[in-house]
């Protein structure tokens, strides 16, 4: 799978280095076929996509940045009834239900965005850029390296055991809220970590050292499953 390893390349064994690590978009995510879509499960949990043939047995590094989109239906105008197909509801639970529960869980953020209108093409420009967007990411990633300088883990989302729990446990009342939500949500003990992951970036954005309620409630709103049949 070309595409995991570098957007496309073409390499061979010992050829891949850091600089063929990118971005996988998956446009039209429910559109893949199943089998490919969980075919994917091991590289996004591992980092690494292993090619298994007759003679030989080859494992490329494969740790992308993994950026899916899909519209809620089909037809894709499911909150607007005046556009919406006659199978709607049903028609989403049928679309969205294409995408499994083990690939979701491996989904950090699940964002719900609006459509845009013509009307909103003529607002003005956000308060805030995309270079202050930029300076604020980097600020969070230089608070990861000095944090985890000397570690194994050089960014927050390689954070695991010990030295997640070192640098990620949120203080009492986050805990508490994570806790709930865990048994009402019915985490994974993956999305359990995800979220610990997602809430300490959260936290180094806003530059808070410490993991508070306030970022693993955000942490949570991020972590919503597709509706099921």
């Amino acid at each position: 799978m070309p595409a995991l390893v570098g957007g496309g390349l073409k390499v061979r064994p010992g050829e891949v280095s850091l600089a063929h690590l990118g971005v996988l978009f998956l446009d039209e995510l429910p559109e893949f076929q199943r089998g490919v879509l969980d075919s994917l499960r091991q590289p996004l949990e591992t980092g690494q996509v292993s090619v298994a043939r007759a003679n030989s047995h080859v494992t490329f590094p494969a740790n992308v940045q993994l950026i899916a989109a899909m519209n809620p239906c089909r037809c894709g105008h499911l909150g607007d009834p005046a556009l919406a197909c006659s199978r709607a509801p049903r028609c989403a639970a049928d679309y969205q239900a294409k995408i499994s529960g083990p690939l979701l869980d491996r989904i950090d953020l699940h964002v719900e965005v609006q459509a845009v209108s013509a009307a909103d093409l003529v607002l003005p420009p956000a308060a805030e850029g995309s270079a202050e967007v930029a300076a604020r990411v980097k600020a969070a990633r230089d608070r990861q390296s000095i944090r985890l300088q000397g570690m194994a883990a050089r960014t927050n989302a390689e954070l695991d055991g010990d030295a997640l729990a070192d640098h990620a446990a949120p203080d009492e009342a986050g805990r508490i809220l994570l806790a709930q939500a865990a048994e009402a949500m019915r985490l994974s003990a993956r999305g359990y970590t995800r979220i610990l992951r997602v809430a300490r970036t959260i936290a180094d954005l806003a530059q808070n050292e410490t993991v508070g309620r306030i970022h693993i409630a955000e942490a949570l709103s991020y972590r919503r499953q597709a509706p099921r049949n």
